[in-house]
């Protein structure tokens, strides 16, 4: 019986987490025999969790770090963090999660690969930085769309997928840093796409 009820919540947890990616254009199957992707990382327009744009969120976090500890220029950091993060955080985690599920080699992605034939955008749509206030979290959650297309031809998309509310939290509980969580976000995303990759891309 607790087999049974195990195998249900593992099948309800695959089906709930395979609901989040939507594909939007092309095939997965186009990515066969592609080793290497640039990568590129996009943030425009991004809107963040009950803000109708990112700087309407920055101004209230800003404006709530100025009012809590005034004069100490807490605000300006948020804001430099916040935007910090990208590639001191975001992007790194990104990267190292994706190509550890390639244990050989066999794909990979990097900022810099000059001699990959196609790009792989991740452009991020939606964020929710979650909250760990000890007795009560959340993690963060990230809505982000992977293009991938042509480097020399960046009209020719031969593959684009959504990915929705992709989770993003330390283990334990010890997760107080909103940049941390969101980081966590990005890698859960590059391994949810490597397995897609790995298993459809054939």
């Amino acid at each position: 019986m607790k087999k049974l009820l195990l195998v249900a919540v593992l099948m309800a947890t695959t089906v709930a987490f395979a609901q989040k990616r939507k594909d939007q254009e092309g095939s997965i199957k186009n990515l066969k025999g592609i080793s290497e992707y640039t990568l590129v990382f996009n943030y425009d327009n991004l809107k963040v969790h009950k803000f109708d744009t990112e700087e309407e969120f920055l101004k209230d976090k800003m404006e709530k770090r100025e009012k809590k500890h005034p004069g100490e220029g807490r605000g300006e950091k948020f804001k430099k963090s916040w935007f910090g993060d990208r590639e001191e955080r975001y992007e790194p985690k990104f990267i190292e999660s994706f190509n550890k599920r390639f244990e050989d080699g066999e794909v990979k992605v990097g900022k810099d690969l000059s001699s990959a034939t196609h790009t792989m955008k991740v452009k991020t749509t939606w964020i929710y930085p979650g909250y760990n206030v000890g007795v009560s979290r959340q993690p963060a959650k990230l809505n982000a769309t992977i293009i991938v297309y042509e480097t020399a031809n960046p009209d020719k998309i031969i593959f684009s997928t959504n990915y929705i509310k992709v989770p993003g939290g330390g283990a334990f509980g010890n997760d107080y840093n909103s940049g941390y969580r969101i980081s966590e976000g990005y890698a859960k995303l590059a391994k949810e796409l490597a397995k897609y990759i790995k298993k459809k891309a054939k």
